[in-house]
This record gives C-alpha cells, structure tokens and sequence, in this order.
C-alpha cells in the first residue's frame, strides 16, 4: 500500500510538526552536576523532526506550539526562527511572573562518554505546551487552508497531560480528514505517563492515536509499552530489536492496524556512549527495506538521532515515494545528526547524500 502524499502546489507546508520544544541546556564535555557554563540550544522530539526538514532537506515547515510569555520563551522562538520553521502556530500564555501556573521546560542533557551513558535531566511540569487543549488550534485553518502534505507528532507530547493526549487525538483526525499523511513517533517515556496513568493510559492514547496513522515508527519497547505488542527474539542485553523479531511483529501489528502504510524502526547496539552500530529497516506494502548500515558508528551526541532518522525518512518519501530510499536518508542524516552538538541536525542534503553513497570521512577540501 503506497502513500498518497498531497501535491506540493495545494499545499503552503510540506511538514507539520506538534510538540513541546524546551530549551536545553549542556554542560559540553562536563556533567550537570560539576558545571559552571553551559550552552544553550532548543530542542523537542516532533520539532526536531521539522526542523531537520527546513534545514537540512530544505522543505518548508511549521511547528505548532506554546510558550509561557517571557524571555525564556522568546530566546527558544528566537533558536526556531533562525532553524527556519514557520512560527505563527505558536501560541502565548500569560506569564504569572513565577512559573506557578504556566512555563517553558528546560532539558539538561550530558552527552555521556565511553561507559558513561548520556544523561537527561528534563524540567517540564506545567508547561505552556502541555496546557494546549483541544478547540485552541485552528487546524482545519492549518490542513485545510494553508494546507500540508505531512504531519508528525509523536508519544512524548501526548503524554505531557491529559489535554495533549486529547489535542494529538484532535489533530490526527482532522489531519485524515484533509488528506494530509500522518507520521507518529511512539517514544515511549514511563517517567511521563506516570503522571496520567501509566502504561495503561499509554496504551488507551497511543491505540486511539493509532486509528488515525499513516506511518508509525517506533523500537521494539515503542510496540510493546504503547500498543501492546510482545516481541520475541530479541536479546536483552542489547538495546536494539533484531531483524526477525521485527518482521514477526510488524505482521502482527499491521493485521490489527491495517491503516499503517507504513512501519520503521531504527536499528541500534550499544556498545559505549560514543560508540553505536546503526541502521534502520522500514516495512510497505508486505515488504521490508533495510538500511545501509553503520557500524561502530563514532557519537559526539546521541540526543535527537531518532528525530533525524524520522525527518530523512519523510524527506525520502516526500521526495521519491521509494521506501529503500527513504530508509537510507533517514539512517544516515540520524547518524550524521549524531556526529554534532545538540537535539538538532547540522548537517546538509548533500553530505546525507554522500554518506548514502558510501563516501567517507575523508577531508573535504
């Protein structure tokens, strides 16, 4: 089953994207707990992914959003408008001059080191972004009028409050409804279902997000925590789901979602922090598309290298229909978006082309 994607000249957006963007804050090479200086970078799972698209691929894109009304708000809208993604979805909350009623989250994040695994440390409770309710976005306005060919969004904003899950349930529908392909990103995160719920209200969002999906991505505890999914054969000492246990699963779970065009996971072994095999593999159709793969892959940053694989994938689908394809610019603008600093990518199309190729680090003079 292929996707029908909207042709570009009915549509002001070729992407999307609805999330919470927090200003992150890195101690660089240090730790949280020892610094005095940190760099301050933005940074969302589902913006990641518009972002990408805007600045590496060069599509045009919007992110719907909120922020508390004070300069820390303003110094994150500031890091979106110089990535490029259209701000005018953003909405702004009055700010009560504490945070007790409404914030901007902050993530610290250490990047980790050899054994010493990355470390987040996010600070989002009460977020202006978590308070969007269903009826305050326009998005038949956005869908419908402006138009998009895709959307994204993904677990980790849905799993903010109670009326992020029901806003991403209100944006799926009305994004089927103007024809527009949904892209959803599990990204399983106890810490924040706990809140409302836990694994069981993980699973009653996330299954009735899932009627409405076009191309679902996610690992293998994605499947299991958020849509029930056991997956056998996969060893537990790794942090990545093998080949075959995939392809089981993903049969499994399509017969019960026949709506999924579209299946993918990335493909990863720990071996250290800066030291990752990598690939991705990608399901249409009754047929499985794996990716060129990296291995001992050399890390700087592993944060948002998911958010980079999802946004090469669109691009490739956006671009060329052809799921081989599309799986290759995803697994390797993530693994290139993981040699650099930060949630989000730094690299061009071209070298994304270029490592596709099979070029090398060679200088480029």
């Amino acid at each position: 089953m292929s996707l029908t994607i909207r042709p570009k000249e009915e549509c002001q957006y070729d992407e999307v994207s609805l999330g919470e963007i927090m200003l992150r804050l890195d101690p660089g090479e240090g730790r949280v707990r020892t610094a005095r200086t940190f760099s301050a970078w933005e940074g969302g799972g589902e913006y990641n992914v518009a972002r990408g698209l805007r600045r590496c691929f060069g599509l045009d894109t919007a992110v719907v959003s909120a922020f508390a009304d004070n300069e820390v708000g303003h110094l994150i809208e500031d890091f979106i408008m110089q990535g490029g993604v259209d701000t005018r979805y953003l909405q702004w909350k009055k700010y009560d001059g504490i945070g007790r009623e409404v914030r901007n989250g902050l993530n610290f994040t250490e990047r980790g080191f050899g054994i010493r695994g990355a470390v987040g440390v996010p600070d989002r409770a009460n977020t202006a972004a978590s308070q969007i309710k269903p009826g305050d976005i326009d998005w038949d306005g956005i869908f419908g009028k402006a138009g998009a060919r895709w959307f994204h969004t993904g677990g980790i904003y849905a799993a903010l409050s109670e009326s992020a899950a029901e806003t991403t349930i209100e944006a799926v529908k009305a994004a089927n409804k103007h024809g527009t392909i949904v892209s959803y990103d599990l990204n399983y995160r106890p810490s924040l279902w706990n809140a409302i719920g836990g694994q069981a209200k993980a699973q009653e969002v996330n299954r009735e997000i899932a009627k409405y999906v076009d191309v679902m991505i996610g690992n293998e505890e994605d499947f299991t925590a958020c849509l029930g999914f056991e997956v056998e054969g996969v060893d537990e000492n790794i942090s990545n789901i093998k080949v075959d246990a995939f392809k089981n699963m993903i049969e499994k779970v399509v017969g019960e979602f026949p709506n999924f065009k579209v299946t993918a996971t990335t493909l990863r072994q720990v071996k250290t922090a800066t030291v990752n095999d990598w690939g991705a593999i990608v399901w249409q159709g009754g047929n499985f598309y794996e990716s060129r793969h990296y291995p001992a892959l050399e890390i700087m940053d592993r944060v948002g290298g998911g958010d980079s694989f999802a946004s090469g994938l669109i691009y490739g689908f956006l671009t060329t229909g052809d799921p081989d394809q599309a799986v290759n610019y995803g697994a390797a603008h993530g693994a290139l978006a993981m040699t650099t600093p930060g949630d989000t990518s730094m690299v061009t199309v071209k070298e994304v082309e270029k490592i596709m190729g099979g070029g090398g680090a060679r200088v480029v003079r």
